[in-house]
């Protein structure tokens, strides 16, 4: 194997470029029951969007529900469209649309599809698959809590201790960007039961944490391991997590503009940096140790610290979507739907 025939590479010097000139882009692979009377429309639907390519279709293939398999690919950023347009032919309702993503897909006409499209596929928003992705996210299950509260008691270890080490670890682990995201998704789609949903996971699960955290403060203090000279010490590394300042919010903006940005454009990798970025969990710690010495001026101070960050992440996201969906609302007004016929 050549140095530039490995996995990913591209190539360079004498190696042929693709024969489009541009290199191959995974798409969104769509897959749709459709009743046999709406799959002629389905069928024109797809030949008529720019980015799409591959269209296939399978008569009488599916049983539960009945009717046909239809297939195709369509460039992300032409994929909102289409299947908001899917869905008002009540392919939902009376059949099913499945959408995944490809890693790659060697076609010409994929190329061409994909330079057709309008924008970059990196900046298109597909609100259906974000809307199920935070109403995932937004669950108030067994696993969210257990997760939450062992980030909540890693974090009280890591405020008493001063360890900012065991503040960033706590970060890392703490599941509750999932339901700030289901909020600020719930406000921008109008989605009361989704507000309610992530409310209900936010509320609960910090309360829940919290709860065993204090039980957990006042096990160690027990077993020697914690002391309320350790918390009320002076502690550089932690101190902020019950100091609220504009710093604090600020930070919360940005991270919240961050995380968002990371969800819609399918960059989960990005949510790493926005979780060791704010302080809500470190917050609820603290206050939870404290609440179990009696110490009522940080107990308030890291309740402060808490909200001021959840309310900035909330903030900065769903003025993120709403930016968002103003720049693709003109997309789907443009020419997503004026290709003249099937490719």
């Amino acid at each position: 194997m050549t140095r530039n025939s490995r996995p990913g590479a591209r190539p360079r010097g004498g190696d042929a470029p693709p024969a489009t000139g541009r290199y191959p882009a995974p798409m969104l692979h769509l897959r749709m029951i459709t009743p046999a009377d709406r799959t002629e429309d389905v069928v024109r639907l797809i030949e008529e969007t720019v980015g799409a390519a591959h269209l296939a279709v399978l008569p009488g293939a599916a049983r539960i529900p009945a009717g046909d398999v239809v297939l195709c690919d369509v460039a992300r950023e032409a994929g909102d469209a289409l299947i908001g347009r899917l869905r008002e032919l009540g392919i939902a309702e009376r059949g099913s649309i499945s959408m995944e993503h490809t890693d790659l897909t060697l076609s010409t006409r994929a190329d061409e599809a994909e330079a057709a499209a309008p924008g970059e596929g990196a900046d298109a928003v597909l609100w259906d698959q974000l809307t199920d992705a935070t109403h995932e996210e937004s669950t108030l299950s067994l696993t969210y809590v257990a997760f939450l509260t062992i980030a909540t008691m890693i974090a009280a270890c890591g405020v008493v201790l001063d360890n900012a080490i065991l503040i960033v670890g706590a970060m890392a682990v703490g599941p509750e960007f999932g339901p700030l995201a289901g909020f600020c998704t719930a406000l921008v789609r109008r989605a009361p039961r989704l507000v309610l949903r992530s409310l209900v996971a936010l509320l609960a699960g910090f309360a829940a944490a919290m709860a065993v955290t204090v039980l957990f403060s006042l096990f160690m203090d027990a077993a020697g391991l914690f002391s309320r000279a350790q918390l009320e010490g002076a502690r550089p590394n932690t101190s902020f997590v019950y100091a609220p300042d504009w710093f604090s919010f600020v930070v919360a903006v940005l991270a919240g503009a961050a995380g968002t940005l990371s969800l819609t454009s399918a960059k989960s990798g990005a949510l790493v940096g926005v979780a060791i970025s704010v302080t809500t969990v470190p917050a609820a710690a603290n206050a939870a140790v404290a609440l179990s010495y009696g110490d009522t001026g940080q107990t308030r101070g890291s309740v402060e610290q808490l909200l001021f960050n959840m309310l900035g992440i909330v903030v900065a996201g769903t003025l993120t979507l709403l930016a968002q969906r103003c720049f693709w609302a003109r997309r789907r007004t443009g020419p997503l739907f004026s290709r003249p016929g099937p490719g």
